[in-house]
């Protein structure tokens, strides 16, 4: 279990210490609070609602009903519609769909990073003239 400061931030943060939370070994479970606290909590590069969303998406390409149900409650919380949500879980879907072709067959990383670049700095330069209209 926790250090005692650990346990008393969990709590007051959560009103409780939940299970999950008491089943991290030590010397780790210090540590996991930390990052859990420092991602999902604390203000970083992402709002609360792309954070939200990053977890829905990365839940569901784990397959994972305990942080399926965790993050889904998340992104309801940072205000995000259920169509919302579901478009998070699709667009993890399209993600997985696509990362299986192109590891099934065998496509070459560079000539994939090579296309990319392409199509990124096409939609770039489509957008600069749709600016300058």
């Amino acid at each position: 279990m926790a250090s005692e400061q650990t346990v008393r931030e969990i709590e007051k943060t959560f009103g409780q210490v939940p299970g999950f939370m008491q089943i991290m070994a030590e010397p780790a479970s210090d540590h996991s609070w930390g990052i859990f606290r420092d991602l999902l909590l604390a203000e970083t590069e992402l709002s609360p609602r792309e954070k939200a969303l990053a977890g829905v998406s990365a839940a569901a390409a784990m397959q994972c009903p305990y942080c399926a149900y965790f993050h889904k409650e998340e992104a309801r919380f940072a205000d995000v519609s259920e169509a919302g949500i579901e478009e998070a879980v699709n667009l993890a879907g399209s993600t997985r769909y696509f990362s299986t072709l192109l590891h099934g067959n065998e496509y070459e990383h560079d000539d994939f990073a090579a296309e990319t670049d392409d199509i990124f700095e096409h939609l770039r330069e489509q957008e600069e003239s749709t600016a300058d209209d």
